[in-house]
């Protein structure tokens, strides 16, 4: 059985309709849900993960695309994120990957998805491979079709700590500002003050620099989010 097949017989006997109809609506999904908790879920892909390792790059891409674009169930989703993921598959992981990471990002369209491609593969791709991926993130900063995509670059630095671009964490987030063309959108505010309030981790001066930089044109959530751990 491929893994594909391996996640959907799983899926099917698992879960509890009724957490299924509280995640459905709670996430606002088309898709229905099976009703399995995050740490269900995980304990169920685990051996799947392990058992069907792919050593064909091409079978792993379209192992993907057929858990999202044929999914029945959002957990389906979150099993293709799962593969991208895993560890044996980490040295596909490359400037080659980010139209798939992209079509993801796009047809996901929501937090849930988009925050984990983001911050793990997109992240990792552009951590191991600045001067290829830098141009692609910059290009997704303005996207001009979805704010997720813009979303997507904002958070790609999420777990990039000390080795953070800053000089790119700022020019994605300037393009994203609240005068800019998604800067009012709720989730464009949030990622952006997320994105500040995580490196302000590592280097808390300079998030308050851009804070006050950019003072005028930053919304109170996002302002808010930045300096949410800081002190005054």
């Amino acid at each position: 059985m491929t893994y594909v097949g391996a996640v959907r017989a799983a899926l099917a006997g698992a879960g509890d309709p009724r957490r299924a109809a509280q995640q459905q609506a709670y996430m606002k999904s088309a898709l229905p849900y099976v009703g399995l908790g995050s740490p269900a879920l995980k304990a169920l892909l685990r051996p799947l993960l392990v058992e069907h390792r792919f050593v064909d790059r091409a079978q792993w891409e379209a192992a993907v695309l057929e858990l999202w674009e044929d999914a029945e169930h959002r957990e389906e989703w979150y099993a293709a994120i799962a593969l991208l993921r895993h560890q044996a598959h980490r040295a596909w992981l490359d400037p080659d990957l980010l139209p798939l990471l992209e079509q993801l990002v796009r047809t996901g369209a929501w937090w849930d998805v988009v925050d984990e491609i983001a911050a793990h593969p997109v992240g990792q791709v552009l951590l191991d491979h600045r001067a290829d991926a830098t141009p692609v993130i910059e290009r997704w900063s303005v996207d001009d079709d979805t704010l997720w995509v813009r979303r997507t670059a904002m958070l790609a630095q999420l777990r990039h700590g000390e080795h953070t671009d800053t000089d790119l964490l700022a020019r994605v987030l300037v393009a994203n500002l609240d005068d800019t063309a998604y800067g009012r959108e709720f989730f464009v505010r949030k990622a952006l003050g997320w994105a500040l309030r995580q490196h302000a981790r590592t280097d808390p001066d300079w998030v308050r620099s851009f804070v006050a930089t950019y003072d005028d044109r930053l919304s109170g959530l996002s302002r808010r989010e930045a300096l949410k751990h800081l002190a005054s």
